[in-house]
């Protein structure tokens, strides 16, 4: 027995214990319910009476032993992570790089913040959208072409139509459902439509709606709030021009054009050299628009319109095309390191 002893503290000092897998196998190997030591303790019993004293004491020698020198390895090498993963107070800081708002972000919130300072508030309504506020209320027949697959993200045909909007007028629909004139807001939005991707066009994109009523709102009204957005936003050089146009909601409509700052008005591939980009649609809100969402329209009239995120940041940024919106190359969006 005396010899078994020896035998295994000598293995034990042995050992190395430099990391936290020999440490724990060492504590298996000698320690555990299963080991060495604990194996000697059931041989206790084939030893003579006389010498039995003599071999419990030789043992528990050796078990306190090997705890000691479990214990040190495990404190030292506690010691070793803790010095390792010390913070050294006196070495540089890193450098914390400042994040850029994306683009749109940029251009959303001034065009938001530059309509807060004439009175409009901000509406927000769901992306999917049913077939009556995102057509039917707005004056679209079951006939129009927008409904067409080719035009519209359509989640679900037949008695309950559901698609994605294809525009953010949807959102003024439930607004004007559910205020009393006068109303005066703008209607932020993701909005998609089934079109070939390019660098005019892409299949999500981006809009800011407008729509005031109250009484005796004119034509006038229109064309002066969007010349002061236009100046607001491009700098007080800036002109528009109103062209006629249609759109199932508005009568009369017009398309408006901004000279284009990309080129100077001189000519460019994104205002096709004529020194004009269209930014917007608006008109006067049709009566029957007006009658399917509850408003008299012989007491009040008012003006909308609409215009895309995408197409004013091309014109404030000087970008010549707009999928570079959606591309995420950081190469790109670190230009952008202003706020609003």
């Amino acid at each position: 027995m005396k010899e078994k002893i020896s035998e295994i503290e000598s293995d034990i000092l042995k050992e190395s214990l430099s990391n936290a897998k020999e440490i724990e196998n060492f504590r298996i190997k000698y320690l555990g319910s299963k080991g060495k030591i604990k194996g000697l303790f059931a041989w206790l019993k084939e030893v003579p009476n006389e010498e039995k004293r003599e071999a419990g004491q030789l043992m528990n020698g050796l078990r306190n032993k090997a705890q000691e020198i479990f214990d040190t390895a495990k404190e030292k090498l506690s010691t070793t992570s803790e010095e390792a993963n010390k913070i050294d107070l006196s070495r540089p800081g890193d450098q914390i790089e400042v994040g850029a708002r994306h683009p749109l972000s940029l251009v959303r919130s001034e065009i938001i913040e530059i309509f807060n300072r004439i009175g409009f508030t901000v509406s927000e309504g769901p992306e999917i959208e049913d077939d009556w506020h995102n057509f039917s209320a707005l004056n679209f027949p079951p006939e129009h072409p927008a409904r067409d697959m080719q035009d519209t993200f359509f989640i679900e045909k037949g008695e309950k139509e559901m698609a994605l909007r294809t525009h953010t007028s949807s959102v003024q629909v439930r607004v004007m459902e559910n205020d009393k004139p006068p109303i005066r807001t703008i209607s932020p939005g993701r909005v998609y439509r089934n079109e070939a991707i390019s660098a005019r066009a892409h299949c999500f994109f981006h809009q800011v709606e407008g729509l005031y009523i109250d009484k005796d709102v004119s034509f006038a009204d229109l064309k002066q709030t969007l010349l002061y957005f236009a100046k607001e936003l491009f700098g007080e050089k800036a002109k528009i021009r109103l062209r006629p146009s249609y759109f199932p909601f508005t009568e009369p409509s017009a398309e408006v054009d901004v000279s284009c700052t990309i080129c100077n008005s001189k000519g460019c591939n994104v205002c096709k050299y004529t020194g004009w980009l269209e930014i917007l649609g608006c008109g006067m809100v049709d009566p029957n628009v007006l009658e399917a969402s509850g408003i008299d329209s012989k007491e009040f009239t008012g003006f909308a319109f609409g215009m895309g995120v995408e197409r004013i940041a091309q014109l404030k940024y000087k970008v010549n095309d707009l999928r570079l919106y959606s591309e995420n190359d950081v190469r790109f969006l670190k230009q952008f390191t202003g706020g609003i």
